[in-house]
């Protein structure tokens, strides 16, 4: 695992232990202890020691979507390299992990740093009320715990199993806070809930029928014959995990999906790290395959057709002689267009190639009481179906929004270089990349939050509200992708422009550039000094 950081050099500051008794006023309002929240605090206490902080987490424990997501063979599609912080890089040969190694990494990163202490669990937030004369946030909040707990702040809960929807949860009431910057850090799934089809004939169905975002910890699996339906990156993720010990698996999908087989090991992490300083071997290994993501990224978008027959020609040297992959391995859409599905040292081509899982290619017309039947006709046996049919986006973490009084629909606003919403002050959140790691834009994401912070103490600012576009550029999504999980909640999701700085760069390098070197003022946002602070 990673390494602690060497003294002298990123060393952990003394901890700010006033977090402990979580004072009702912090400088920076943090919501979500998942891996973009912890690496928020973290580049917090590393960039702005003298800002005081709080993280507000709903659930029990650190980690977020590592922390709820508990299905067999759950893993990361993003290489640990990149996944992992640029501040506490990923030392290990092993690229693509399962779940519980991302998860005890933010564990341990939050450890480090000592910023688990500023955790308050079962802190949800309702509300935000931004208040211009005040030139500050109040934030509401709904405190829960397990019968009988009343969970001081920042006690850490990471045994707490993840997806029953906080049942048996204990109300302890409504809470407010105050903050002068409110970051948010909440992701855009919706975690109390996945998406599941109505199926016709479910409720007849005599087996088990489970959603991968709520996968029950007493499922025994072994030797059951199973269904999952779905073909993006949680069924191509189940499908080899489950086939290991069921009697057989079958994914069933509608259409295909471009799966790319990579190594779970990086080839150069060794040699890197044998003859460079760990931050070094970090970083290079970071740039490298930063790079190649984007490369692949750019190549799929201006020859998709080239790309997907290179796609096809390597799934069929993984299958066997004659399997057709044409039907189960050819999408109708180009490579990009949605998610790439990735598979470690090729696993779902090796499941099929043994014959301990198959590819059905076809709709679901419906259940029955012994398995799912096909639009064809066809019925597939199933002891259990996993609905492995994605997820519900959530802006913001639901978070209602009002600025002096107005309520604020996040969908009528335009994000202001990704990661600020217009109207909106002293305000930021983290959308990673759809196209790469989420932690790379998270991380620059939190580092331009501490220069914009350095800024406005330099200059005397109190607030910082990005601006509606003023190029008269048609607005477009905010989320470029055509998965059918974005489809659903592109009207809930705020826009993007089409120039700089209101247009969402899919770059790693361009965003570095941006984020991390460019100007902090520019014509999308204004400063102003609060009445209470104005000379």
């Amino acid at each position: 695992m990673p390494q602690a950081p060497e003294h002298g050099q990123d060393a952990e500051p003394e901890p700010d232990t006033t977090l402990r008794e979580g004072p009702e006023h912090v400088d920076v309002l943090i919501v979500g202890a998942g891996l973009s929240g912890i690496g928020a605090a973290c580049h917090l206490r590393r960039s702005a020691p003298g800002k005081s902080f709080a993280v507000l987490e709903g659930r029990e424990a650190i980690g977020g979507t590592w922390d709820l997501f508990r299905y067999p063979g759950v893993r990361s599609d993003s290489d640990m390299h990149t996944l992992g912080y640029a501040f506490r890089p990923w030392t290990e040969e092993r690229a693509i992990v399962d779940g519980a190694s991302i998860r005890a990494y933010i564990q341990e990163t939050a450890r480090t740093y000592g910023v688990d202490r500023a955790i308050r669990f079962g802190h949800r937030v309702s509300r935000a009320e931004w208040s211009s004369a005040e030139g500050r946030w109040t934030v509401t909040v709904q405190r829960a715990g397990a019968p009988g707990e009343t969970h001081p702040e920042g006690t850490h809960h990471s045994e707490t199993h993840p997806g029953e929807k906080d049942l048996g949860e204990k109300d302890l009431g409504e809470k407010r806070l105050t903050c002068t910057f409110l970051f948010v850090c909440a992701g855009y799934y919706r975690y109390d809930e996945g998406y599941t089809p109505d199926f016709p004939g479910i409720a007849e169905f005599g087996g088990q029928v489970v959603h991968p975002q709520h996968w029950p910890a007493d499922l025994d699996h072994a030797g059951k014959r199973i269904v999952v339906i779905g073909s993006g990156a949680t069924a191509v993720t189940l499908v080899p995990a489950l086939a290991e010990t069921a009697a057989h698996v079958t994914m069933v999908q509608r259409s295909p999906s471009h799966v790319l087989a990579l190594p779970s090991k990086d080839l150069f992490a060794r040699p890197l790290n044998r003859i460079l300083p760990r931050r070094t071997a970090g970083s290079a290994l970071r740039w490298k395959n930063a790079l190649l993501a984007l490369a692949n990224f750019q190549l799929s978008r201006r020859a998709p057709r080239f790309v997907a027959g290179a796609l096809r020609r390597a799934a069929r040297r993984r299958l066997p002689s004659g399997y057709d992959v044409d039907t189960h391995f050819r999408p109708s859409y180009g490579p990009w267009d949605q998610r790439l599905c990735i598979a470690p040292d090729g696993d779902l081509f090796t499941a099929i190639r043994r014959r301990r899982a198959s590819v059905a290619t076809d709709t679901v017309a419906g259940f029955t009481p012994t398995g799912v039947r096909l639009g064809s006709g066809e019925e597939l046996a199933a002891d259990v179906v996993v609905t492995a049919t994605g997820l519900n986006l959530l802006a913001i973490g639901g978070i209602g929004l009002t600025v002096d009084g107005k309520e604020i629909d996040v969908a009528d606003t335009v994000a202001y270089k990704g990661m600020m919403l217009s109207g909106v002050p002293n305000f930021a959140l983290t959308i990673g990349y759809t196209n790469a790691s989420w932690t790379l834009k998270a991380d620059l994401v939190a580092t331009y939050v501490c220069r914009l912070l350095a800024h406005m103490d330099e200059h005397g600012y109190d607030v910082c509200t990005p601006q509606l576009p003023d190029d008269g550029g048609a607005l477009r999504p905010l989320i470029d992708l055509d998965s059918g999980y974005v489809r659903r909640s592109l009207d809930a999701l705020p826009k993007q422009g089409a120039t700089a700085p209101w247009r969402l760069n899919q770059n790693y390098p361009r965003d570095v550039r941006t984020l991390r070197h460019g100007p902090v003022q520019d014509r999308g946002v204004r400063f102003e000094r609060t009445a209470r602070t104005r000379p």
